[in-house]
């Protein structure tokens, strides 16, 4: 009997004609990949860390110094506060002991007193500190740094005025009266007044009022700080050299001869000129010196 199949029959299949394809459920199947019509992947990164606080980024600072560096710093704003207040003891006391002190329209002679003692006390005196508490100061946070650096300056505003008007009274007042602006030291201390009502205007509008708008102005800001410090120096080396012209122009007309016998009034006052000739290296190079200064990424975490 012919026991193959019909036509309309399937053979069966042997087992070992069976393939692993045909015996895999669909849990063994790998998931269908995604549609990616219309779809971005973007690569997942670490979150960057926070930014250190200013607080923290000063003690690392303070912490990076050794102790040469330390030392240094010490030294420099020790000798540099003392020297300011010297200029000024000199010349209080140069005035009061051998100009016999202070008067205004009444005495035309002591009224001149007012100009030397008013101008080193604003120009040398209090912007001298101011430089150094902008640049060295490691204790406040920089707004009030700023604010303390604003202050100093704006006191020196009316010390210069008053300078500028006692010697200008004393000369129309003098018998017979005397020449205005036709001396070097004249012709210093009138850009030298410019230059300082030009950095105190711009310095309080650009560091002090945009701060209103403080997102809008800081790359402004951040520009504008290198400049301002530069002129910052350039206006006090100005004042040294026109104090130190003032100085001789004085005593040559007040001295005379006696100045070249080593009198104890023109000691007196060339000690004061090498303070201020002191001055002019200590305070340029506390300003410059990057190890003496606050870090750059600490100023510029906060306020500019």
């Amino acid at each position: 009997m012919d026991s193959r199949p019909t036509s309309g029959e399937m053979a069966p299949i042997a087992e070992f004609d069976k393939s692993p394809e045909d015996t895999a459920t669909m849990e063994d199947l790998p998931p269908p990949p995604p549609s990616s019509a219309g779809v971005v992947s973007i690569p997942v990164s670490d979150p960057p860390p926070p930014p250190e606080s200013p607080k923290k980024q000063r003690e690392d600072d303070e912490e990076g110094m050794g102790c040469g560096s330390w030392c240094e710093y010490v030294l420099v704003v020790v000798l540099a506060s003392l020297l300011l207040l010297a200029s000024l003891v000199l010349v209080l006391f140069w005035t009061l002991y051998y100009r016999k002190g202070y008067a205004w329209n009444e005495d035309p002679s002591r009224q001149f007193n007012a100009h030397p003692t008013l101008m080193i006390a604003g120009f040398i005196s209090l912007s001298g500190f101011s430089m150094l508490l902008y640049r060295i100061s490691r204790c406040c946070r920089k707004i009030y740094v700023k604010l303390f650096h604003m202050i100093f300056h704006a006191l020196a505003i009316p010390c210069v005025v008053l300078g500028g008007l006692a010697v200008f009274e004393s000369k129309n007042l003098s018998e017979p009266p005397k020449t205005h602006f036709y001396s070097m030291h004249s012709w210093m201390g009138f850009v030298t007044m410019g230059l300082f009502a030009f950095q105190f205007v711009v310095g309080f509008f650009s560091f002090i009022v945009l701060l209103c708008c403080e997102g809008a102005t800081a790359a402004f800001r951040a520009a504008l700080v290198p400049v301002h410090a530069s002129f910052g120096v350039t206006t006090f080396m100005m004042a040294i050299a026109t104090c130190v012209t003032g100085l001789t122009q004085k005593v040559h007309h007040d001295l005379g001869e006696d100045y070249t016998t080593f009198s104890e009034e023109g000691i007196i006052i060339n000690a004061l000129a090498m303070v201020l000739v002191a001055l002019g290296i200590l305070v340029s190079y506390a300003v410059r010196r990057e190890s003496l200064t606050v870090q750059a990424n600490t100023l510029l975490s906060e306020r500019l």
